[in-house]
């Protein structure tokens, strides 16, 4: 069996996945190649491991009978005609996701980027910033998609006391169904949590953000195509909103010339939101779980839909 790997994996976890893989199990891997000896290998391969470019999947894979991707998100593969299964990452992602946005919103609310920026200067003002502090579990929160980080960073933030609805349209989990009643509860709601695929383009226009409420924060672990940055820009610099923790922005890295960097009240966590210090041998651990599925005729878990985008 052709097993094709595009995924970035360093020295050692590729050998960790060759020492792993069931016998008669042949890894291609594609780092290293030529772009046209890994689109031949591409053609012939059975099984891939990883997320190469969409534009590839119009060559001639007729051998593909199962496809592995090592990311949760796959909006840019919506387009897609693939005749094999498919499946993502599931919820390995959920859980750091959804620390990371607790952290920054913690660090919000607690004070934390200013108590470091005083710290940096050596002053002493905590009897100052002491009175400036609040408290998370006396918020209110919106989380956008009850997918499998929403439901993380619902469980979260409600460990601490958060009042907390989801909004989907369809998903029978969540507290909100539509936009005319999103916008309704937006003025009432202290902070909105952006787990959406991005195949909602723009989703948090700039009428949304002008609907939330003054000195709200607003944080964003989905895509970042899916906020009107240039409006969320100037929500920030107007005082509108209160602060907001990125884990995305809408071009990434993030260019120089970007606003967000000198905003004292942006926190960007630099898309690193789902990492964990095990993440490579995690996602190499679902893989080869997957494989051993597919090898025997079971049910692959976390199969997914291309055309949904998430």
């Amino acid at each position: 069996m052709q097993l094709f790997i595009y995924s970035d994996l360093d020295s050692q976890g590729q050998r960790y996945l060759e020492e792993n893989l069931p016998q008669g199990v042949i890894p291609y891997f594609s780092n290293g190649s030529s772009e046209e000896e890994n689109k031949g290998a591409f053609t012939q391969t059975e099984v891939i491991f990883g997320n190469p470019p969409s534009s590839w999947f119009s060559l001639d894979n007729s051998a593909l009978k199962f496809w592995q991707l090592d990311s949760a998100g796959f909006d840019q593969y919506q387009q897609l005609q693939v005749n094999a299964i498919v499946s993502n990452m599931g919820d390995f992602f959920a859980e750091a996701c959804a620390e990371t946005m607790v952290a920054g919103i913690l660090a919000f609310y607690r004070g934390l980027p200013e108590l470091m920026r005083i710290q940096q200067k050596s002053e002493w003002k905590g009897k100052a910033v002491r009175f400036t502090l609040e408290r998370l579990g006396q918020k209110s929160a919106i989380v956008l998609g009850a997918g499998t980080i929403g439901k993380a960073v619902k469980r979260m933030l409600e460990g601490f006391g958060t009042e907390v609805k989801m909004m989907a349209r369809t998903n029978p989990a969540a507290h909100i169904h539509s936009s005319e009643e999103l916008f309704q509860l937006l003025p009432l709601t202290d902070l909105v949590i952006n787990t959406l695929p991005g195949n909602l383009d723009r989703y948090v226009s700039a009428e949304f953000l002008e609907q939330m409420k003054k000195g709200s924060l607003y944080a964003n672990v989905g895509r970042g195509n899916t906020t009107d940055e240039e409006a969320l820009i100037a929500a920030l610099k107007s005082g509108h909103l209160a602060g907001a923790v990125l884990d995305v922005t809408q071009v990434e890295p993030l260019p120089k010339e970007s606003p967000l960097w000198g905003l004292e009240n942006v926190i960007l966590t630099q898309h690193t939101g789902g990492g964990q210090a095990q993440e490579t041998q995690g996602k190499i651990d679902r893989f080869l779980s997957n494989l051993q599925h597919y090898i025997s005729g079971q049910q692959v878990a976390d199969q997914i839909t291309l055309g949904q985008g998430y």
